[in-house]
């Protein structure tokens, strides 16, 4: 919670604050995100206007993560801006009715309660948004292999031999046995017999 109490509800009135907090739990993606507990560290301007106080602000906090393409960790710094209105509860037009669409708009708006706001879904949003959604541990990383999943970045020559599925197995050993012209080997060639003598077919008989 942020106190306005000293800042006044004169137009114009302006005030910066500086504060290091602890990160709520869940603060990131699947795949990066902020540490439970890590600090925040938020800088905020609180301007008075006539609804209610308009803040801007800027956070920054420390990432944990893992590299998306060879799962090593991934540490890296965040950086989001934000900025929001918190409106006064008895300001006019904060509860309208009337309107089409004035009951979504009124949940969206942000309320004050009393002198005191409430950051955290302000920064949750601008933390999530400002998060890679790739993250890599480096532009290049090469990532794992998708035979073993070794590490392709510790061994750039890594490689397989060609693997055959077995079901393709005896047409491989068929393929080899045979020459290049596709013939089988001359040791592998049935030999033809000459007709026997006197079968009639030899012309030198005739």
């Amino acid at each position: 919670m942020f106190d306005t109490r000293e800042l006044g509800r004169r137009a114009g009135a302006l005030k910066r604050v500086s504060r290091t907090v602890e990160a709520p739990a869940d603060l990131g993606i699947e795949v990066i995100g902020v540490p439970k507990g890590a600090p925040l560290e938020v800088s905020l301007r609180m301007e008075s206007v006539i609804e209610g106080v308009l803040v801007t602000g800027t956070v920054r906090a420390p990432l944990a993560g893992e590299c998306v393409r060879c799962l090593e960790p991934v540490g890296r710094e965040v950086t989001a801006d934000f900025q929001e209105m918190f409106s006064y509860p008895e300001a006019e037009g904060a509860h309208r009715q009337a309107e089409p669409g004035a009951e979504e708009a009124e949940e969206e708006t942000l309320f004050l309660q009393g002198d005191l706001f409430d950051l955290e879904p302000v920064v949750r949003d601008a933390v999530v948004l400002a998060l890679p959604l790739q993250p890599v541990c480096r532009e290049d990383c090469p990532g794992l292999c998708p035979e073993c999943g070794a590490l392709l970045a510790e061994d750039p020559d890594h490689r397989h031999e060609d693997v055959v599925d077995v079901r393709w197995a005896a047409l491989r050993d068929f393929s080899a046995a045979l020459g290049p012209a596709g013939t089988a080997e001359p040791d592998q060639q049935v030999k033809q017999e000459k007709p026997p003598r006197g079968s009639g077919d030899d012309p030198q008989e005739k």
